[in-house]
């Protein structure tokens, strides 16, 4: 790697900081929407709830991630659009200016992408690449001036498209049959007729992307090689039932849709979306931190017995959460609201103190050696990877060899 690289590689740690910034505002907005009586900070931090959790603090570290994988210096203007999206949120400048640098991130994030399939052209990364044309869409709609309730499901798109795409890449190690990659492909054109129709505010638009959701929670829990790796122990296990819980919360969520059909606001919005943005997504991240962490900022961890705790914390919070708002009992919604951002600070916890316990041990050498052979064991697994073909590529570079 040559000095310049290297200086710029340091730009990753105020990036994840950002990020890290991005999901506690986040967490604080989320608290005032749902009634506890905090102080504000800003006026329109309330309303910046989702943009900060979305693009805030996922596509910074979604696109910091392809940054670190990829190694080139233009990549980092993605996340360095969004950051300073995020910054433009929390100081309180108009909304349509931390819209459109979120635009200027996610176009960073489609142009990477344009090199990723380049480099790699296979059915995962192209899921992934239109995961992010899916969030560039809903920050377009957004600096439009689109409602929140029209464009959200755009944003989840990109999230449901991130994580779906490298579990098809796993499909292959199930040999799963040809039909199972037409019907993924199906499910994919489902949704985006489904956020096309939401788009123009046409109601059974909501249900059709509900319908894509279900159907591709089906595929996942059929298809994932998860089903397996639940059967092992340790960190292996750990991320196989996180991703086998998401996949039932990601289904659950397209259930609420097909039943509920528009949703703009109130407890029925509240919880079609939070099982997709909470109990799927949050699920993942909480199942691959420990993979994903140490390759994107250099610091060895290993995996803790204790991070069942803020997993299990997580699941059942949210369980208590979507009960309020199915019967109507506002003191579970809130209450599970509450032990959700819990859930989350404790998977803070638990991920520095175990990144600072490997720190003052002494030891890197050894924790990178076990981490790298979990990583092994785990090929493609970790849900914000760009696949296997592609690192490698990379390593390739890195010695010198021709890639192609």
């Amino acid at each position: 790697m040559s000095q310049a690289k290297s200086r710029l590689s340091v730009l990753r740690y105020p990036l994840l900081a950002v990020a890290l910034l991005a999901s506690l505002a986040a967490m604080w907005a989320g608290l005032l929407r749902l009634g506890w009586k905090l102080p504000p900070l800003v006026p329109t931090l309330a309303m910046s709830h989702g943009p900060l959790m979305v693009s805030g603090f996922m596509g910074t570290l979604i696109s910091l991630e392809r940054v670190v994988a990829l190694n080139r210096k233009w990549t980092y203007t993605a996340p360095a659009a969004t950051g300073l999206g995020v910054f433009a949120l929390l100081i309180g400048l108009p909304t349509q200016v931390g819209a459109a640098l979120m635009v200027l991130g996610s176009l960073g994030m489609v142009a990477i992408f344009a090199v990723i399939v380049r480099m790699h052209r296979a059915p995962y990364t192209v899921t992934m690449a239109l995961g992010a044309v899916a969030w560039l869409t809903g920050n377009i709609l957004w600096l439009m001036g689109f409602p929140i309730f029209r464009i959200v499901w755009w944003w989840g798109a990109f999230l449901i498209l991130t994580i779906t795409g490298e579990r098809l890449e796993m499909s292959r190690v199930m040999r799963a049959p040809q039909s199972s990659h037409t019907l993924f492909v199906g499910i994919i054109v489902l949704l985006f007729i489904g956020l096309a129709l939401v788009g123009l505010n046409f109601e059974p638009g909501w249900r059709i992307t509900g319908a894509a959701m279900l159907a591709m929670s089906a595929w996942l829990l059929r298809y994932d090689i998860a089903r397996r790796t639940v059967q092992q122990s340790g960190l292996t296990r750990f991320i196989a039932l996180n991703l086998l819980v998401g996949f039932v919360w990601l289904g659950v969520s397209g259930i609420l849709l097909i039943v509920f059909g528009q949703v703009f606001a109130g407890p029925r919005y509240d919880a079609a979306l939070h099982t997709l943005l909470l109990g799927f997504v949050f699920g993942m991240i909480f199942g691959h931190a420990p993979i994903i962490l140490p390759a994107v900022m250099g610091v060895p961890m290993t995996y803790r017995p204790a991070f069942y705790s803020h997993w299990a914390l997580l699941h059942v919070s949210l369980a208590v959460r979507i009960t309020g708002d199915l019967i109507g009992n506002v003191v579970l919604w809130q209450w599970g609201g509450l032990f959700n951002v819990f859930a989350v600070l404790l998977f803070l916890f638990n991920t520095v103190r175990v990144m600072v316990q490997a720190r003052r041990a002494d030891d890197h050498a050894q924790v990178s050696g076990r981490v790298s052979a979990q990583a092994q064991s785990q090929v493609g697994t970790f849900t914000f990877g760009i696949g296997e073909e592609i690192l490698r590529r990379r390593q390739s570079g890195a010695q010198g060899d021709n890639p192609r």
